[in-house]
């Protein structure tokens, strides 16, 4: 007796593919007909009218055989469609007894124990976002269900179901962010193999510490058969962006004003006081702005012998900013003011006070303050005189931006399942999880803009007057650094194969590196102070100097590979070690900042 297996899908296939190819033959011979049937003679003799003769004739024999030829592919198609309509419904009026014949079979073990005498175990369902373990297979013959998924942060995933007397046990499942994967299933009591362990959870902050999940454990034989394999380890988690703080736009109180200072006399210098500096300001709130110096004022009363100077009293400096804010701007330089309008003495002149110094920006992207203007300086008498307008004070640098941080270590990858007592090979081990990428750095501040010179005026012809030189603009802050990429996860260690004879299990490769963030954008540098308005023969204040870019963060280290697991004592090799993972990128740098203009 011959024995014949068939598959009723594939027959319907083959169906639906032979009626395409008869309706392509028929297109053709369609298209062939007129040409060929109807052949035209050449000239009107004998000869040309038998060769076309001949050849019509050759033609309406082809379509003649062609029709019979399209009948047959026909009558094929539809016995072969039949065919497979005959053979699936075999298959269905034959599998329903069997699965009645099953049903009763199963009914009693399954009302007593909660499980088949031959079946798999149902798979593991998500309740409450913790996955349950799955079910375990037929008594006698049966695979174990796939753990359940768990979806809640911090729950491991559902272990695999255990395999009957013959089977596998089932895939464990995937943890929740932060947790392990669920370990796989044992396999049958005789022979099977144990089920993969689950994929460990991705790192989440606030849960395991911020680290990754492992991977599952690999599911052991009992007596004959493979262990199963480690799951991998869940990713690492990404470090988080640096982000500058946000100026509240407030800013800390102004420094006290120096005191005023003037005089009358024949030889008289006055000066004003020096300014306060500005206070301090707290978290986001800007450094308070320097006090203004005091005004210097002599004015002479006699003639003859006058030697008269006045000085404006230097402004006080910025105050300190609080993070992110800018640093407070520099007091203005004091008033220089003298008048002689009878002396004819030998001397006089007049200096403003020199602009206070802008405070650095605060840490973390502040703005630098921006310098002082000079103080004026004015004389006025019938001889020469000599005026000198007040400098302006330098800017202060902007703030280094915000560093990003450093990305997690991924999951270590799961160990690979033992091999049956006897006989069988160890699982191999799981992977390393992938390590965190890490955080961009931010913006580097903006240095300030230097005070501009105070101006400088006379009262007579041939007498100097000289205008204060610009401050100088502030550095740009440099970029915030990236964060360093994240350690790739160790791999799983192999399993131990079985007593008498297997190999053991491969160990889990190291999971990759993660990426270094890049550097933030550097600053750009302030813009030097104008001369004073009026007087000559000085400068305007230098630029700032752009700020560099912040620099990217170092590549994310390699995950170990794990070790192999010992091979059978007759028969069987050690497992082979897991290879390192891949080394992360290296961050790209940021981009440096613009220069400030010359004043």
């Amino acid at each position: 007796m011959s024995y014949l297996s068939t598959v009723p899908e594939a027959l319907t296939c083959a169906v639906s593919e032979l009626a395409g190819i008869g309706s392509a033959i028929q297109t053709a011979n369609a298209a062939a007909a007129g040409p060929t049937t109807r052949v035209l003679t050449a000239t009107a003799d004998e000869v040309s009218e038998a060769v076309a003769a001949l050849f019509g004739a050759h033609a309406q024999s082809y379509q003649s055989l062609s029709l019979q030829a399209t009948a047959f592919h026909e009558q094929f198609v539809r016995a072969l469609n039949a065919a497979g309509n005959s053979y699936a419904q075999a298959e269905a009026a034959n599998a329903a007894p069997l699965q009645l014949a099953l049903d009763v079979i199963n009914a009693p073990t399954q009302a007593l124990l909660g499980r088949p005498l031959i079946g798999n175990g149902a798979a593991g369902t998500t309740v409450n976002g913790v996955g349950q373990a799955g079910g375990a297979g037929g008594i006698l013959w049966g695979n174990g269900g796939a753990g359940g998924v768990s979806t809640a942060a911090g729950a491991a995933g559902g272990s695999g179901g255990s395999a009957g007397l013959f089977g596998n046990g089932g895939v464990g499942g995937q943890g929740g962010r932060g947790a392990a994967g669920g370990s796989g299933g044992t396999g049958g009591l005789l022979y099977g193999d144990g089920g993969t362990g689950g994929t460990g959870g991705a790192a989440l902050a606030g849960f395991n510490g911020g680290q990754a999940g492992s991977g599952g454990t690999g599911g052991n034989a009992i007596v004959f058969g493979n262990g199963g394999y480690g799951g991998q380890g869940g990713v690492g988690l990404n470090g988080t962006n640096g982000v500058n703080p946000t100026p509240t736009g407030a800013a800390a109180a102004t420094g006290t004003f120096g005191s005023n200072n003037s005089g009358t006399g024949s030889e008289l210098v006055a000066g004003g006081g020096t300014g306060g500096v500005g206070a301090t300001g707290g978290p986001g709130v800007a450094g308070g702005t320097g006090g203004m110096g005091g005004q210097g004022v002599a004015t002479g009363t006699a003639a003859g012998g006058d030697v008269l100077f006045a000085a404006g009293g230097a402004g006080g400096n910025g105050g300190i900013a609080g993070a992110g804010a800018a640093g407070g701007t520099g007091g203005e330089g004091g008033l220089g003011y003298t008048i002689d309008p009878s002396g004819t003495g030998s001397f006089t002149g007049a200096a403003g006070g020199q602009g206070g110094l802008g405070a650095p920006g605060g840490q973390y992207g502040g703005r630098g303050g921006d310098g002082g203007a000079g103080g004026n300086a004015t004389a006025q008498a019938n001889f020469a005189t000599y005026t000198y307008g007040g400098p302006g004070g330098d800017a202060g640098f902007g703030g280094t931006g915000m560093a990003g941080s450093a990305g997690g270590i991924g999951g270590t990858g799961g160990n690979g399942g033992h091999a049956g007592l006897l006989i069988g090979n160890g699982g191999g081990g799981g992977a390393g999880g992938f390590g965190g990428a890490g955080g961009s750095g931010d913006f580097g501040g903006d240095g300030g803009n230097g005070g501009h010179g105070g101006a400088a005026s006379v009262g007579v012809t041939g007498s100097t007057a000289t205008a204060g030189d610009g401050g100088d603009g502030g550095d740009g802050g440099a970029g915030g650094a990236g964060g360093a990429g994240g350690a790739g996860g160790a791999g799983g260690q192999g399993g131990g194969a079985g007593l008498l004879a297997g190999n053991g299990g491969a160990g889990g490769p190291g999971g990759a590196g993660g990426t270094g963030g890049g550097g933030g954008l550097g600053g750009d540098g302030g813009n030097g102070g104008a001369v004073g308005s009026s007087g000559t023969g000085q400068i305007g204040g230098a630029g700032g100097s752009s700020g560099a870019g912040g620099v990217g963060g170092e590549a994310g280290a390699a995950g170990s590979g794990g070790s192999g697991g010992a091979g059978g004592a007759l028969i069987g090799s050690t497992g082979v070690s897991g290879h390192l993972g891949a080394t992360g990128q290296i961050g790209a740098d940021g981009l440096a900042g613009s220069p400030g203009r010359q004043g």
